[in-house]
């Protein structure tokens, strides 16, 4: 398992207008790309930029139960890409551990301030290269961008669940 850190999401330009959360692997400089639905990006925007709602969500939810129970989030793993399809297990204090989909274990990791980790092979598979100045650039704005993001800026939530993960 390699350590990665959270980008962040970003809406992909282009025909489908896909949403993605960004795992950096600093050392390789690679990028993995996960598709997300709104609901997700949203409260992972959220988390990272220090917002919470009114009401608590779900992964909020999920972070008080966990916390009133005195277990503790080790840490995320992203332990398998699948047709597209990314697997993560949440790797709790107890040593119990949880299969998730992606993007809801990122959403609880962002939190509770716990690591992300993923196999070496999913970044070798899935991970896109940063190697220009323009790509360096990009992620510099982007980083900019996560500070000012809002869950707004992702439009309304659809129903079901976001594609490219389970």
């Amino acid at each position: 398992m390699v350590p990665v850190e959270v980008l962040g999401v970003r809406q992909q330009q282009g025909a489908g207008q896909e949403i993605v959360v960004l795992l950096l692997d600093p050392a390789a400089e690679l990028v993995v790309p996960i598709i997300i639905g709104p609901r997700e990006a949203s409260a992972i925007a959220m988390a990272q930029a220090h917002l919470t709602a009114p009401r608590p969500m779900t992964h909020d939810l999920l972070r008080d139960v966990l916390e009133a129970v005195h277990v503790g989030l080790l840490r995320v793993e992203i332990v398998a890409l699948d047709d597209g399809i990314f697997f993560a297990e949440m790797v709790l204090s107890t040593g119990v551990r949880v299969d998730a989909r992606a993007s809801d274990a990122i959403a609880v990791a962002v939190r509770t301030d716990s690591p992300v980790m993923c196999s070496a092979e999913i970044i070798a598979l899935a991970g896109v290269e940063i190697v220009d100045p323009e790509q360096q650039r990009e992620v510099a704005e982007f980083r900019d961008f996560l500070e000012h993001v809002s869950p707004e800026d992702f439009g309304p939530p659809e129903p079901g669940e976001g594609p490219g993960e389970r």
